[in-house]
């Protein structure tokens, strides 16, 4: 580990910022994890799309569909391709606390710098603050590295900033991805926001954190692998604009990304939100592959619908292209320009 367990918030405070992005992972035609596009695809993000940070087999990442071994080796997969030029954050959730520490263990000697926990399910509960409280607690008695807390509707509750507060006490706390309406960020920002980072997935949100909350940190989802290019970089232009208090500058850029947002969005089928966002990632010439069972794959008429927004939303996609109506760039030209 790159800090002690004691120095753990004040080494996030110092070095967790800026865009983070959730890794979408990609698979073969037989299912197995496709370890040379993981690795091409990091590399992307890093050297051309400027991405600070990585988490790791998230729910993005469709970790539920993986082995415990499988989601070591993504873990292993990403320090190794980000090396010192990016950060990582690795999703130890799970039901079973046994397979959390164990990964958990597993991330903080393979050379991650984060760990991220997801409220579990809690089946009959009818509350759960207390024994929240002694699960994160049990958790971080059991590792070093810094641990961030994830609460979002799948658990079937969602953390109160109050709850969050008292577990913002544990030494090797240091940020929350959290995942609920704005004003329970606002309040947990009011309340623990000297003492963990907190953030939210919502890339539509972030610039007003950045600029009404003094946020540091984007944790984080696809976007800021989908709606960029190597020379289409809007989404680190306009955070680099809030961080600098160019505010009306950075509110325009930002703007002009809601095309690309609304083609994003209003062509992901309901039930198959992992394969429209790999789709869309082969357009762009990263790597997107299959999902694994059960996640359903597009249909032909689905992938044209995608791919229909995805040419017409303006999102540059070759050095000399006004808009995204680049039908005729290839996808690896698109990747590398």
């Amino acid at each position: 580990m790159k800090y002690a367990r004691k120095d753990a918030k004040a080494h996030a405070f110092a070095n967790m910022t800026g865009i983070w992005a959730a890794a979408l992972t990609p698979f073969t035609d037989t299912l197995a994890i496709d370890e040379d596009g993981f690795r091409r695809n990091i590399d992307h993000w890093i050297e051309d799309l400027k991405i600070d940070g990585f988490f790791i087999a998230g729910k993005q990442g469709e970790f539920f569909s993986m082995s415990v071994d499988e989601r070591k080796r993504t873990f292993d997969l990403a320090v190794e391709a980000c090396g010192d030029r990016a950060q990582t954050i690795m999703s130890c959730s799970d039901q079973n606390m046994d397979v959390v520490i164990d990964l958990a263990r597993h991330a903080q000697e393979g050379g991650a710098d984060y760990i991220v926990v997801h409220a579990p399910m809690l089946h009959f509960f009818e509350a759960q603050d207390e024994t929240l409280l002694a699960y994160y607690k049990t958790i971080a008695e059991k590792v070093d590295i810094g641990i961030a807390l994830w609460s979002h509707p799948d658990s079937g509750y969602l953390m109160s900033p109050e709850l969050c507060n008292k577990l913002a006490d544990i030494e090797n706390v240091v940020a929350i991805k959290y995942s609920v309406p704005r004003d329970m960020y606002v309040e947990l920002t009011r309340l623990a926001g000297d003492r963990i980072l907190v953030s939210t997935a919502s890339e539509k949100e972030w610039l007003d954190n950045i600029l009404e909350l003094g946020w540091q940190l984007y944790l984080c989802s696809s976007p800021p692998y989908l709606i960029q290019t190597k020379h289409d970089l809007r989404m680190r232009e306009y955070t680099d604009l809030a961080f600098a208090g160019e505010a009306e500058k950075a509110k325009a850029v930002s703007a002009s990304l809601d095309p690309v947002r609304h083609a994003l969005r209003s062509t992901r089928p309901a039930e198959k939100p992992h394969a429209q966002q790999k789709y869309w990632q082969d357009l762009l010439g990263q790597v997107g592959g299959a999902v694994r069972p059960p996640m359903l794959s597009l249909t032909e008429e689905e992938k044209s619908q995608v791919r229909s927004a995805f040419e017409t939303c303006g999102l540059k996609t070759s050095p000399d292209a006004a808009s995204g109506a680049g039908g005729s760039t290839n996808q690896t030209e698109r990747m590398t320009g």
